[in-house]
């Protein structure tokens, strides 16, 4: 689904990826853990293209998608859920939704069959049911990433990329995003998961890498990493979610 190569990425003069490789099978969520500073939000937008890599390789349904742009990996299926949410505020919660898939609709979908997705996502997402008709601008912080993991969804993709989803949300939130997760997980949905949370990470992944310092320190599966005794010390100390 998603191969990553000796990819090397950073902003100026300023290397912040160097040479990381990973790999999201379809049908599975890999988690992507580490520190602030890491590389981890550089990593997502060099996959996303939101920005283009100095130097490595990336493959998206055995297609070289290597310096694409964020417009062209959205058509080829990549859907990017960024920190911070990045709803549309003035527009109101259908309309932001119905936005998430302009490209289906440009290839030819049906509204109908875009209409049967909104109602699914509302039974997914019972809040944004609740608030459809409302500005974006209005709602919560926990709501507004839940839109924006709905809007993502709209799109039909083959892949989502989530960028820290319980960012500055309360406890109970940071429950309803990670429940939502893992019954996207079971639906088969295939994601890479970026999150401060090591624990509430792992709980809802198959296979885990650490980044640090912008290289992939240590690899193995989501239930290895969480009982690894260096991931333990370094990340799930106060994480329990």
């Amino acid at each position: 689904m998603l191969e990553v190569n000796d990819l090397n990425a950073g902003y100026g003069k300023v290397t912040v990826l160097k040479g990381i490789s990973f790999t999201v099978p379809a049908g599975k969520v890999v988690s992507l853990i580490g520190s602030n500073g890491a590389g981890k939000t550089t990593t997502m937008r060099a996959l996303s293209g939101l920005l283009s890599p100095a130097q490595g390789q990336v493959i998206f349904n055995n297609q070289i998608v290597t310096g694409k742009r964020s417009d062209q990996m959205a058509a080829l299926g990549m859907a990017h859920c960024p920190e911070g949410r990045r709803v549309f505020t003035t527009m109101t919660v259908n309309d932001n939704l119905t936005l998430g898939a302009y490209s289906r609709l440009r290839r030819g979908t049906s509204k109908r069959q875009v209409k049967d997705d909104l109602q699914r996502m509302y039974t997914l997402f019972p809040r944004l049911d609740e608030r459809k008709l409302q500005l974006a601008g209005t709602l919560s912080g926990g709501e507004q990433q839940m839109l924006a993991m709905a809007r993502a969804l709209m799109a039909k993709p083959a892949i989502m990329l989530l960028d820290e989803p319980s960012m500055g949300l309360a406890p109970i939130l940071v429950a309803e995003i990670f429940n939502i997760i893992r019954q996207l997980r079971a639906e088969g949905v295939t994601m890479l998961l970026v999150e401060q949370f090591a624990s509430a990470a792992l709980k809802v992944s198959d296979y885990g890498y650490v980044l640090e310092h912008g290289k992939i320190t240590l690899h193995d599966s989501a239930a290895a990493l969480s009982q690894n005794p260096a991931v333990i010390a370094a990340y799930l100390g106060g994480a329990g979610h």
